[in-house]
């Protein structure tokens, strides 16, 4: 398999995560000012306390009026009672009803863009045909967003990946100033974009999750435009890259243990235990951020209020206490209590979506194809895996079953 950007590589990150370990499961970076929490109990506790630990780090950003409208309704990025009034108004529009009755409409679509790429022949590129087109148009159609500004987001989200942390030494200040630089036009695009939209909704209500998050109310609340802003920022950015990430990476890691292919094609039922040990071995999001609100203690280290802590969630994915034989690739691995989509309050809302629509993937790539190889003599281009772990592009070659 050709892989560009070697430096980019699964394996380089795993040597430099190594390195981090060696210096102490919990330990702080000078350089870039930051604690590194790298085991599983600790991440966990990190990402579950939410009375010692912040997920609003704006105190660590710069005010900037961009980021604060993408902020609004960004709950991700906020603590309770915030967090709480917006998921509450959130959830009762974006329902795990809403989600199981698009399957027919994901399978639909797979279908769609599966005949696309044969149409072109046996040799395609599995992100650009299926990998990110599928969750986008999904996410899109459910927003009520038309699917001509697949492109125009499409550029914004990938920049928006790549310009994030993109340098595991950089200082939080430079990332700070970066970011300004770099991801406020960005934010600026977008934001503009979506709150055109959202008025135009606010005034013509349509079948769509965005006019049902318009309407929905708790003891007389309701989201305002920014709010609900945020909120469809946050779906269509982090939202399709995640399934596009774990489509790709489920891929490759067949690939990379191809046996399993055979396992998955004798027993399909195991395909969801595949795409959960994906999401462990290549979680897309390798970290996520916290600050210290109060004096506290992790993994025996004792971390000052105000500290902005990492908590890695691709080494507690494969912390040997917790995962037996971390580094295999494992579908009947179990149970398999990987950190993926994070833990406690925070938990992925788009969680169940992400899983349903890679599920479908998987399952029509292989009722399909009796053959799916990543092939040797186009490159592989990787994400910056200490951005994002995941593909920009999967040649494959395909033989029809």
């Amino acid at each position: 398999m050709g892989v560009i950007q070697s430096e980019r590589t699964l394996s380089n990150f795993l040597a430099y995560l190594d390195g981090l370990r060696a210096r102490g499961a919990v330990h702080f970076d000078d350089k870039i000012k930051a604690w590194h929490v790298l085991d599983y109990q600790d991440a966990l506790q990190v990402l579950t306390d939410a009375s010692a630990f912040s997920s609003d780090v704006e105190p660590l950003a710069p005010k900037q009026e961009d980021f604060d409208l993408f902020k609004k309704g960004n709950f991700v990025r906020a603590d309770d009672p915030v967090h709480r009034r917006l998921r509450s108004l959130v959830s009762r529009a974006f329902t795990p009803k809403m989600i199981a009755d698009l399957e027919p409409r994901i399978t639909e679509v797979t279908h769609q863009l599966l005949d696309d790429a044969d149409a072109g022949g046996d040799q395609w590129d599995l992100i650009e045909q299926l990998g990110y087109p599928l969750p986008f148009i999904v996410i899109a159609e459910m927003l009520g967003i038309p699917v001509t500004d697949r492109a125009f987001v499409r550029r914004l989200s990938d920049t928006f990946f790549e310009v994030h942390n993109v340098d595991p030494e950089q200082s939080l200040d430079s990332l700070g100033e970066s970011a300004v630089d770099n991801v406020a036009p960005l934010l600026r695009e977008l934001n503009l974009h979506l709150l055109e939209f959202v008025r135009e909704r606010r005034k013509h209500p349509a079948d769509d999750l965005t006019s049902k998050l318009l309407a929905v109310e708790d003891d007389g609340v309701t989201l305002d435009d920014e709010e609900t802003v945020g909120f469809l920022g946050l779906l269509l950015l982090a939202g399709h890259v995640t399934a596009t990430s774990t489509l790709g990476n489920t891929v490759l890691a067949l690939h990379e243990n191809p046996e399993v292919w055979d396992q998955l094609r004798a027993d399909p039922t195991l395909i969801p235990a595949a795409v959960e040990e994906s999401m462990r071995y290549r979680p897309p999001f390798p970290r996520l951020g916290r600050q210290a609100k109060k004096d506290v203690v992790i993994g025996g280290q004792p971390i000052p209020a105000g500290s902005f802590v990492l908590a890695w969630l691709t080494t507690a994915n494969r912390d040997e206490t917790v995962f037996t034989d971390p580094n295999k690739f494992d579908i009947h691995r179990g149970p398999n209590p990987h950190l993926t989509f994070g833990k406690g309050m925070h938990f992925c809302l788009g969680a169940p979506l992400a899983r349903l629509e890679v599920r479908i993937a998987m399952r029509m790539l292989m009722d399909r194809y009796k053959e799916i190889r990543v092939r040797d003599d186009v490159p592989v281009n990787l994400r910056n895996p200490w951005a994002m772990i995941g593909v920009n592009k999967l040649p494959i070659e395909v033989t029809k079953a």
